[in-house]
C-alpha cells in the first residue's frame, strides 16, 4: 500500500507539473499576440531560453535555497518513494520559472536580451527562493512569528503572492528601469496606440494559462490524499468572476477580456483552499476590476508602459488574493477558517518589499553595467534583431 500511495502521489504531482508547464506556452501566446508583429520572434525565443535558464538556476541553487534539498547524490540515493522528491522539484520549478515569464510580459519590445537571461539566472536561483522558503518553508521564523502575533500563519496555498505579487512587482521595478518604449510617449503628453498585433493568439494564450491553471491551483495539493474538489470550484468562479467584470468594466475590449480570467485566476491562488464558492467569485471579480482600471491608468495617466499590464494583472491582483484570503477564508464569510488578516497583510508586505528590493538590486546592477535596453536600430527594426544575433537560421520578413 505505501508503494502503491507514493506512485500515485508521484504521478498526481507529475501531472501537475506538465499541466503548469503548458501554462509557459500560454505565456508565450499571450505575449505573442500582445506585442507588435515585429517582435514576435523574440517573444517566443525568449520566453522559452528564460525557461531552460530558471530550470538551471533553481536546480543547482534555489531549491536548496527554499528547501534544502539537492540533487549531487547518484541517481540510485535520488529516487526514493519513486522519485517523488524529484518530481516535486519539477512542479516547483514551473512556479519558479513563472517569475521572468511574468517580467517578460512588461519588458516586452525594447529589452536586451542576455541581460534579462541573467536577471533571470539570479531571480530565480536566489530571490524567488529566499522568500518561497519564508512562505513555504518556516524559514527564519517569521511564519511563527505571525501566528504567535495574529494567531494564524500567512496562507498563500497556490502562489498568489509567493508568485504572481512577487514576479509582478518585480516586473514594475523592470519597467521603470527600462523606460517607456521609443514613441510610445511624446514630449507634448500624446500616447501612441500599439495595439495587440494578433486577439487570436492572445486569446490561445489566455486559454492555455486558464486550462493550466486547474493544475497549478489543484495539483499544490501535492499529494493525493490532500486534493480538494473546493480548490477547483473556486477556481472556475474566481475565473468567471475576473472575465465578466473585466467584460463590464472594460466595455467589452477583447484585451481586457481575455486578461480577466486570469486576473480572477492570479487573486484566488492564495485561498482557493478556504473561501467559499461565493467568496471566490467576489475575489476575482474584484480583480478583474482591479486590472481594467489600473492596466489603464498605468498606460494612459502615468505613462508606464508596461506592454502587458503585468504589474495590475499579477502584481495587484496577487497582493489582493493574498488579503482576500484572510476575507474571504474566514468562517464568519463562510470560509474554511485557519487564517488570519493581520498575517495575510504582513505576508503580503514582506513578499512585495523583498520583490521590489531585490528587483532593484539586480535591473539596477545590470542598467549600471551592461545596460537593460536595445540600441535604437535594434528598437525601432524589431527586438528580434537580438535573436538573429544569436541564431542565423531565423528569417526576417521585412514587410512587418
Amino acid at each position: 500500500m505505501e508503494t502503491l500511495k507514493a506512485a500515485s502521489d508521484t504521478l498526481f504531482i507529475l501531472l501537475g507539473a506538465v499541466m503548469v508547464l503548458a501554462m509557459h506556452a500560454g505565456f508565450a501566446f499571450l505575449e505573442l499576440g500582445t506585442v507588435r508583429r515585429k517582435n514576435q520572434v523574440n517573444a517566443l525565443v525568449k520566453i522559452l531560453v528564460d525557461f531552460a535558464v530558471s530550470t538551471i538556476a533553481y536546480f543547482f541553487i534555489g531549491y536548496a535555497v527554499a528547501y534544502g534539498v539537492t540533487f549531487f547524490g547518484s541517481a540510485e540515493t535520488l529516487s526514493p518513494k519513486n522519485g517523488y522528491e524529484l518530481v516535486r522539484f519539477f512542479f516547483l520549478l514551473t512556479f519558479a520559472a513563472a517569475i521572468p515569464a511574468i517580467v517578460s510580459g512588461g519588458i516586452a519590445e525594447r529589452a536586451r536580451f542576455n541581460p534579462q537571461l541573467a536577471a533571470t539566472f539570479v531571480l530565480v536561483g536566489f530571490a524567488y527562493p529566499f522568500f518561497e522558503g519564508i512562505a513555504w518553508n518556516q524559514h527564519f521564523g517569521i511564519q511563527a512569528w505571525l501566528k504567535g502575533m495574529f494567531g494564524e500563519e500567512f496562507h498563500d496555498f497556490a502562489g498568489s503572492v509567493v508568485v504572481h505579487a512577487f514576479g509582478g512587482w518585480i516586473g514594475l521595478v523592470a519597467v521603470l528601469f527600462l523606460g517607456a518604449r521609443r514613441g510610445r510617449y511624446s514630449k507634448e503628453g500624446g500616447i501612441a496606440a500599439h495595439p495587440p498585433s494578433s486577439i487570436p493568439f492572445l486569446a490561445l494564450g489566455a486559454w492555455v494559462l486558464s486550462v493550466g491553471w486547474f493544475g497549478f491551483n489543484v495539483m499544490s495539493a501535492q499529494t493525493l490524499e490532500k486534493i480538494s474538489g473546493l480548490v477547483a470550484m473556486n477556481s472556475l468562479l474566481a475565473m468567471a468572476g475576473g472575465t465578466l467584470a473585466a467584460f463590464l468594466v472594460g466595455r467589452n475590449d477583447p484585451g481586457f477580456v481575455h486578461n480577466g480570467p486570469l486576473a480572477g485566476l492570479v487573486a484566488v491562488c492564495a485561498g482557493s483552499d478556504v473561501m467559499h464558492p461565493i467568496g471566490a467569485l467576489v475575489t476575482g471579480a474584484v480583480a478583474g476590476a482591479l486590472f481594467v482600471v489600473l492596466f489603464t491608468h498605468t498606460q494612459n495617466r502615468w505613462k508606464i508602459d508596461d506592454v502587458l499590464g503585468v504589474w495590475p494583472l499579477h502584481g495587484v491582483c496577487g497582493a489582493w488574493g493574498g488579503l482576500a484570503a484572510g476575507i474571504f477564508g474566514a468562517k464568519a464569510l463562510g470560509g474554511m477558517g485557519g487564517v488570519a488578516f493581520g498575517s495575510q497583510l504582513a505576508g503580503t508586505v514582506l513578499g512585495v518589499a523583498i520583490a521590489v528590493t531585490a528587483a532593484a538590486i539586480v535591473y539596477g546592477t545590470l542598467k549600471a553595467t551592461v545596460g537593460l535596453r536595445l540600441d535604437p536600430e535594434e528598437e525601432f527594426n524589431g527586438a528580434d534583431l537580438t535573436i538573429h544575433k544569436i541564431s542565423a537560421t531565423a528569417e526576417r520578413d521585412t514587410s512587418w
